[in-house]
């Protein structure tokens, strides 16, 4: 096997994907399998589908053409929001679109009329975490000019919580969102298929209970990848939390100082190293680095070995409490989802299903 690598347990991802949607189907709840993830691995794909997901999420054109070419039979949405150079290749690859500008869903119109079709979109909404999303005070006029749009339907309001600046979700404010979007019913005339107001970061609201209700849809990625919610990072009951493993292979063992020698100054990428005299220790150098994945997202499964740092190439280990490795084995490390998605998107990193 050439190395490095990630290996990709498919069996456990559609566990992870039926364990929360049960739970969602419970409370009324869709979900739409996010795989942005993993570049849109068509296997993945399959795996969150075979699980319950109704549809899947990408933010990528990209990602949503290798999801096709893959024979996925799926309607797709999009999460990112349509760049204005794109707009044809929205329409033409996506069942749905995340949106927030005005000026983008004039140009989605035009060009489903264009193309015969009826694109979905969902209207996000800014309720706090200010990452994307129309603020609710302008939101009613905008939603009431929209909707008389040609070749575009409202499928319903979105919104997005914690992925920017960490604002957890709660009951208070999936609440307002449910207000903000009733009032925007009442007043545009108009019956939203969903609310979707849930990412990984609502699992542990969903899991107490406090969804309010009309709260209908979600669009769930870590949850199913890495079988944890995305605020305390806790494991989801009936999911399993080692779907990806990364694999390196050792390429030098010495017995080295534990500190350097010479006049320290800046690293390659800019950092002052900090470091610990420990006496003489078994170095070991793994065939990965930062160019290949998080360095701070990885763990060794084998606790008996410390990270020392790592280069564009290059991974140091502490291996002075584990002298059974040699040369060309290989060193296997738990992911979270930084190092997942860096590892998934890396070329030099090979992708291995199981």
């Amino acid at each position: 096997m050439q190395t490095p690598y990630i290996t990709i347990n498919l069996k456990k991802i559609e566990q992870n994907t039926r364990a929360i949607v049960d739970l969602c189907n419970k409370n009324g709840i869709s979900v739409t399998g996010v795989t942005k993830g993993t570049l849109g691995n068509p296997e993945v794909a399959c795996a969150m589908l075979r699980g319950g997901a109704i549809c899947i999420g990408e933010s990528r054109l990209t990602n949503i053409e290798r999801l096709k070419n893959g024979n996925i039979n799926a309607p797709f949405l999009l999460m990112r929001s349509p760049h204005k150079s794109e707009v044809e290749r929205v329409v033409k690859l996506s069942d749905i679109s995340l949106n927030t500008e005005y000026e983008i869903m004039e140009e989605l119109s035009n060009e489903s009329i264009k193309q015969d079709k009826i694109h979905n979109i969902i209207i996000m909404v800014d309720t706090g975490d200010l990452r994307e999303g129309i603020w609710p005070d302008d939101l009613i006029p905008i939603v009431k000019d929209v909707s008389r749009m040609k070749g575009i339907n409202i499928l319903g309001l979105g919104t997005n919580l914690t992925d920017l600046n960490g604002i957890i979700p709660t009951y208070e404010n999936n609440k307002f969102f449910v207000d903000i979007a009733e009032e925007a019913e009442e007043k545009c005339n108009l019956k939203f298929k969903y609310l979707s107001a849930g990412n990984s970061s609502s699992l542990k609201l969903l899991s107490s209970g406090k969804i309010p209700e009309r709260i209908n849809h979600f669009r769930i990625g870590a949850g199913i990848l890495l079988g944890r919610e995305t605020i305390s990072r806790e494991p989801f009951p009936g999911t399993c939390q080692d779907a990806f493993e990364l694999c390196a292979e050792i390429i030098e063992k010495k017995t080295k100082p534990s500190m350097p020698i010479g006049e320290a100054g800046q690293d390659a990428f800019g950092n002052v190293p900090i470091f610990e005299d420990k006496g003489m220790m078994s170095r070991i150098i793994l065939n990965i680095g930062r160019q290949d994945m998080n360095y701070d997202g990885i763990t060794p499964k084998n606790i008996k070995l410390q990270k020392l740092g790592a280069s564009s190439d290059h991974l140091l280990l502490d291996a002075t409490e584990e002298q059974n490795l040699k040369i060309g084995d290989i060193v296997l490390f738990d992911v979270n989802y930084a190092a997942m998605l860096a590892a998934m998107t890396s070329p030099y990193v090979n992708k291995v299903l199981i």
